[in-house]
Parts: structure tokens; C-alpha cells; sequence
């Protein structure tokens, strides 16, 4: 099986309340509120049941040897391109599965970002923002828990299953910060408490009592938030099951492939199923300063297989027109082609995908020179696709939340939704 090379934490229930009582940089003069009512609007998000699916390529995987190649041209590449199920559309050879899945998909060749190498890239295509020395801003799977998840679950909101980077939940505090599990998709030792359940209730029972005293006398953020951390931790105890897939993997193995990644499109699946709104699952390798596309050749195949198992079962149970899956990195590739057959960062113009829920099937969006150099036409910038995913969600990009006294808005200040992108 396909190992991630990267190495991941886990949320313990240490890190969960450590988490909870922290306090970062500015966090001492952080709003966790929104500067408006939210109520109403974010329980029409929730009644729509949207949810989202990220499918993180890390270290930014070639627009060439994905979805804008540049066949005969110095900056071409070795690989072929191949027929689709859109008329006149090709793609590269190395995507022969999604090739045949396209009219789910929006592709879009004409993104233009502004963070060059792989932190502030991971950090930007997180959240939206470049890094800032007073301010943390969140990622968007924290503010799709915020606004499509529900208060008091028993699943986690928010969860990242083999990802990198981790900017965590920012301004909008502790409680929408990411469940993160390991690239084997399994949960650490220590999410089910090893405690006897009469033993574990006697222990709540008396923390609670000397928490709730506390809180009487001190009325503060600090104290609430780690009551909240150990309430979710004691929650998840009667929803471990749903992480679980072991016992149907031998139905979706030959359709999702026998890798890591594939068991982990699945367990996403299950997981959105089960009403977890984000759900992130990473693919590492794509840093290919050298050797380009020995390394994408091996990376793409069973990543091919499973985006597309993946997109096939969501529209099988009716879930993709509720579910967005987001297929990206945090930069692309640049035309030249170095003296290690490689291809280093890039950010002029490079490719992402979406499908499902709130953008159209089958629809290919701006376009980049014959050499891919630049973008001619249909440039989306950061804040223009996240505004973008925000609408597909049922989600106001526009909509403030206060840093200090600073008002922040979730997608930046001028971003503009690509209306052409939804259905």
C-alpha cells in the first residue's frame, strides 16, 4: 500500500484541552463571535445537509501531467493526453479514471495565487489569507464547522485524515480546531478511554462538579473552553464505530484500490455520510523538483481510482449534489523543466478540480497561454475560489468575524464568487 511520507500528530485528549486553555498570538484579544446574527443563516446552510470533502495533493501537484497540458511544447512533458467524457476536452493519460468521470467535474486551469513555496502555500490555500505576525486566521474546514456543522455532535466537524499544515481554527476558537488522524486512517490509541465506564462516569461527575463551581466564580473563556474540550472527547466515545471500515472493505476495495488513499476516500465518505461537514484527506508526494514524472506517474494512479470510487459512491447514495469534493494543492508546477526532470513551485497559473454539491458538471473554466505561462482568460485568484466554495456551500463569503477589534471576512476583502462555476 501507498505510504504519505509525512509524518502526523494526533489529537489527543492532552492536546484537545491544551488546546482549549492556549492562548496563541492575539489570542488574548480574539472574538470568537460574528459581527452579525448568524442564527438564521446558518441553520438554512445546515437544513441544506452541504457538506465538503477536501482531497489535498501536497506539495502541489503538475497542472501539466493533470488537466492543462501543453502537448509539443517545450514545457509539454512526456505523457500523452487522452479522450474524456467531454467532447474536445483532454487531459493527461496518467488520469484515465477521472478522464471518464469528467462531466461530474469543474475544472479550473486559470488559478493565480500569491504564496510561492510550500508553508505559506499550505497556510493560503487553507484559509484563504497569507500569514500574518497578530492574526490566526482559520481554515476553511473550521468555518464550514461553524456554519454547516452542528453544536453538541458526538463525530468531531472537523477532521483531517493524512493532511499537512495545520493553522488549525484561528479567531474562531478552539472548538472548531481539526480532529487530525494519522495516513493510515486509523484513530490513535487513545481516542477511546481505557477506563471502565462506571469508573470514567464517577471521574466526569466529580470534574464537573468542581468545573461548574469554578465557572460560578470565575467567568472565564478559558475555563468554558476546556469544558467543552472534555464534553466533545466524552461525546466521541459513542461514535468510534463510524470510523471504522474494516468490515466493508473488501466490497470497496477493487472500486477505491488497495492504498492508503483509497481507504481514506472511503472512510470520508463514511464520514460525511454519517453528517461530518469537512472532512480533509491528504496525498503527499507531489514536491517534484526532481523527477517529475517517474514521480507523478507512480503518485496518480491510485489517486485516479480513488477520486473517482469516490465521486462514483457519493452519487450512488445521493449524496454528491450535498457534498463538494475539492481536488488541490497549495501550488502547481512551472513550465520549465530543470535539469533533474523536475518542476519547481509555481503560482502564475496552475489547475484545481470541484465537484458535487453547488458547482456545474462537466465544465472547464479560464485558460492559460500555449506554454502555460500565464493565464489568458478566467483568472481565479485565492479569495475568488474560496469566496466561490463558500457560495457553493450556502455560506456568505462576505460574512465577519473580529480579530481584536479588526473585522476579518471569511473569504478576503474584494474577493468575487465565479458565478460561471455554479450550477
Amino acid at each position: 500500500m501507498q505510504q504519505n511520507s509525512a509524518l502526523l500528530g494526533h489529537l489527543t485528549r492532552r492536546a484537545m484541552l491544551k488546546g482549549a486553555v492556549a492562548t496563541g498570538a492575539g489570542a488574548g484579544v480574539m472574538n470568537w463571535g460574528s459581527l452579525v446574527r448568524s442564527a438564521t443563516a446558518a441553520e438554512a446552510a445546515i437544513q441544506q445537509g452541504k457538506r465538503c470533502i477536501l482531497l489535498w495533493m501536497n506539495g502541489g501537484a503538475s497542472q501539466f501531467e493533470t488537466f492543462d497540458m501543453k502537448v509539443g511544447r517545450p514545457t509539454g512533458g512526456p505523457f500523452r493526453p487522452i479522450a474524456t467524457k467531454l467532447p474536445g476536452v483532454q487531459i493527461c493519460e496518467l488520469l484515465p479514471t477521472i478522464a471518464q468521470h469528467l462531466d461530474k467535474l469543474t475544472v479550473i486551469r486559470s488559478m493565480r495565487t500569491s504564496q510561492i513555496d510550500h508553508p505559506q502555500g499550505i497556510h493560503l490555500m487553507h484559509t484563504s489569507y497569507a500569514e500574518a505576525a497578530n492574526i490566526r486566521f482559520p481554515e476553511f474546514g473550521a468555518v464550514i464547522a461553524k456554519y454547516l456543522g452542528q453544536p453538541g455532535a458526538s463525530l468531531p466537524q472537523f477532521i483531517k485524515i493524512s493532511s499537512n499544515g495545520d493553522s488549525g481554527a484561528g479567531f474562531l476558537g478552539p472548538q472548531y480546531s481539526p480532529f487530525t488522524m494519522g495516513h493510515d486512517g486509523k484513530l490513535p490509541t487513545f481516542a477511546k478511554s481505557p477506563l471502565d465506564a462506571k469508573v470514567e462516569l464517577r471521574r466526569h461527575e466529580l470534574r464537573d462538579f468542581v468545573e461548574r463551581s469554578y465557572a460560578e466564580r470565575h467567568k472565564a473563556d478559558t475555563a468554558r473552553m476546556h469544558r467543552e474540550a472534555y464534553d466533545a472527547a466524552r461525546r466521541l466515545q459513542s461514535a468510534l464505530d463510524t470510523f471504522k471500515i474494516d468490515d466493508q472493505w473488501a466490497k470497496y476495495e477493487s472500486s477505491y484500490g488497495d492504498s492508503f488513499f483509497g481507504r481514506n476516500c472511503l472512510l470520508a465518505r463514511q464520514l460525511v455520510e454519517a453528517g461530518v461537514p469537512f472532512v480533509e484527506v491528504g496525498h503527499s508526494g507531489y514536491d517534484t523538483h526532481a523527477d517529475n514524472f517517474t514521480g507523478h506517474k507512480g503518485l496518480l494512479a491510485p489517486m485516479d481510482q480513488a477520486w473517482a470510487a469516490l465521486l462514483c459512491d457519493l452519487q450512488e447514495r445521493g449524496l454528491l449534489d450535498k457534498t463538494l469534493v475539492i481536488w488541490m494543492g497549495e501550488i502547481g508546477r512551472t513550465p520549465s523543466i530543470n535539469n533533474r526532470a523536475g518542476r519547481d513551485h509555481y503560482v502564475r497559473a496552475w489547475s484545481t478540480a470541484l465537484a458535487g454539491g453547488g458547482v456545474k458538471g462537466g465544465y472547464v473554466h479560464g485558460e492559460t497561454d500555449r506554454d502555460g505561462l500565464d493565464v489568458v482568460s478566467g483568472k481565479v485568484s485565492e479569495g475568488d475560489f474560496f469566496a466561490t466554495v463558500y457560495a457553493a456551500l450556502g455560506i456568505d463569503p462576505k460574512r465577519e468575524h473580529l480579530a481584536g477589534s479588526r473585522p476579518i471576512p471569511i473569504a478576503p476583502f474584494g474577493s468575487e464568487v465565479v458565478k460561471d462555476l455554479l450550477a
